[in-house]
């Protein structure tokens, strides 16, 4: 019966507090919970992508060949829509066949992907990568696995390449 009495103490006690009070409580707890989950989800990170990246490096990547331009100069993606299902892994052939220089660039769709490796030639990059510039002849290899679901635009930014349609539409489905 003690017990009992000591806890109705605590609660006619707190239930006097003021309004104020009340809510500076639950904005402080509020703020804690939101840090708690914060760091949480900081610490996970890392580790959540160690696994993906073991997962998905034994897994075969799906190859998909994309032309900038083509032999008659014409500006433009061969093909202009791509479209790719999130934590798989694809292996993208970018060919530049024509005698202009194009770049494929698609800075939000990077942002959006993990990426294994880009090589061409003999040259293979790590790390973040949003534009690949390919000059007349050259081959590129883009090796990556999609995590963000999105639809994001693709373009050539050479002064009057986009504007003559050199632009295109890459899709991440989940």
């Amino acid at each position: 019966m003690k017990t009992y009495n000591h806890l109705y103490q605590i609660v006619i006690t707190l239930l006097v507090f003021p309004t104020t009070v009340w809510l500076q409580i639950l904005r402080r707890n509020y703020v804690i919970l939101t840090l708690l989950l914060a760091l949480n989800f900081i610490a996970a990170t890392p580790a959540m992508a160690a696994n993906l990246s073991d997962d998905l490096l034994k897994q075969p990547a799906t190859e998909i060949r994309v032309s900038l331009g083509n032999s008659a100069n014409e500006l433009k993606f061969e093909p202009n829509h791509l479209e790719f299902e999130a934590g798989k892994r694809y292996q993208l052939k970018l060919t530049n066949p024509s005698q202009l220089k194009h770049y494929f660039t698609a800075k939000d769709f990077a942002d959006g992907i993990w990426t294994q490796k880009v090589e061409a030639g003999k040259v293979e990059i790590k790390g973040a990568i949003h534009e690949l510039e390919l000059k007349p002849g050259a081959e590129a290899e883009w090796v990556f696995v999609p995590l963000k679901s999105g639809t994001y635009g693709l373009r050539c930014p050479i002064p009057g390449h986009t504007e003559a349609g050199m632009t295109g539409e890459i899709a991440i489905k989940n």
